[in-house]
């Protein structure tokens, strides 16, 4: 009987868990998450704040009961705190029960490693207050969508994909926006100076404000219940900051175990097969092959990670379908 782990479960990781499952109906395949929530829209947080979406719960495609029904033994709420390849265990311990709880082992004959990323932070004076939100899982939606309620002003800072479409959500729900970064273009890097002029003038057109091309350099909170941005430029002071600088792969686990870019992406093969025998990975904690400059990239999208987390089903036994590129 062959024994798959899973650690991680967002796009990736439910994706690989039911292809596997589908596949190879007869395995044991234990899937790993630390939050009680899985397969979350985060590219809806947007859009629910700006009150597009009719229901929350329609940004899940999948919970722990439909992973379970397939046939998959779930550890929702739980810290992966070891992997060990040499012996093939993981060591893991449950987060409901607290600093207490005891570490179990689990012995895998494969592993999946869909550990996704976590939102840059960068060392700035202040970035740990109450009033700086991050924008990447349920919770921080829900802590976005609470405040959005009655908030009229607010400071985004990143203006890449996230950043760009919180700060047209905020826009056009009437509260009063600065859109921050150190590039000098909104979207710079994801569209050339001829597309990105055009979403500046509909930025301003909404009343945004654009801060560009300055860095934060400080956040400090006020006795009214606001926080102000500091820049090299200038100050901007709202009822809540958002910070969307980035991503980086969620990777410490397998640090020094397997190749990595320098950011920490694990490097896969055509076949999401990682620098290990029996070790894979996809989604956000993976690379992509990327067509236009052949070559392994780091670009943390759902789509990617939809896809090659069904490529480890097809693939999780012997390599059968190949990664087309992003």
């Amino acid at each position: 009987m062959t024994t798959v782990a899973v650690i991680g479960c967002t796009h990736a990781g439910t994706f690989a868990a039911t292809s596997i499952l589908a596949e190879h109906p007869d395995w044991t395949v234990h899937v790993f998450e630390r939050n009680g929530t899985l397969s979350f829209l985060s590219c809806g947080i947007a859009l629910w704040v700006g009150d597009h979406v009719s229901d929350p719960k329609k940004m899940f495609y999948s919970s722990p009961a439909a992973l379970a029904e397939a046939g998959a033994t779930m550890h929702m709420r739980t810290d992966v705190t070891d992997v060990n390849l040499d012996t093939k265990t993981i060591t893991y311990r449950s987060l409901e029960d607290g600093d207490d709880a005891p570490e179990q082992t689990l012995a895998f004959d494969k592993l999946v490693v869909t550990t996704g990323s976590r939102p840059v932070i960068p060392p700035i004076p202040g970035i740990d207050s109450p009033h700086v939100l991050l924008c990447k899982n349920w919770d921080h939606a829900i802590a976005i969508k609470e405040k959005a309620k009655t908030a009229k002003s607010a400071v985004v800072i990143g203006s890449g994909y996230i950043g760009a479409e919180i700060a047209e959500q905020f826009s056009v729900t009437g509260v009063k926006t600065t859109l921050v970064d150190g590039l000098d273009r909104p979207l710079a890097n994801n569209f050339d100076k001829t597309i990105t002029d055009q979403v500046a003038a509909a930025f301003e057109e909404h009343g945004v404000t654009l801060a560009l091309g300055q860095k934060v350099v400080e956040f400090h909170d006020n006795d009214d219940n606001t926080v102000t941005v500091v820049t090299e430029k200038g100050e901007y002071t709202a009822e809540m900051a958002i910070l969307a600088v980035g991503f980086l792969p969620n990777t410490d686990l397998l640090k020094g175990k397997v190749d990595m870019l320098p950011n920490g992406a694990i490097v896969v093969d055509d076949y999401m097969q990682a620098s290990v025998p029996d070790v894979y990975a996809a989604g956000d904690s993976a690379t992509v092959f990327y067509n236009p400059t052949g070559q392994h990239d780091y670009i943390p999208l759902a789509t990617n990670a939809v896809r090659q987390g069904l490529l480890v089903g097809r693939n999780i036994e012997t390599p059968t379908v190949k990664y087309m590129g992003t």
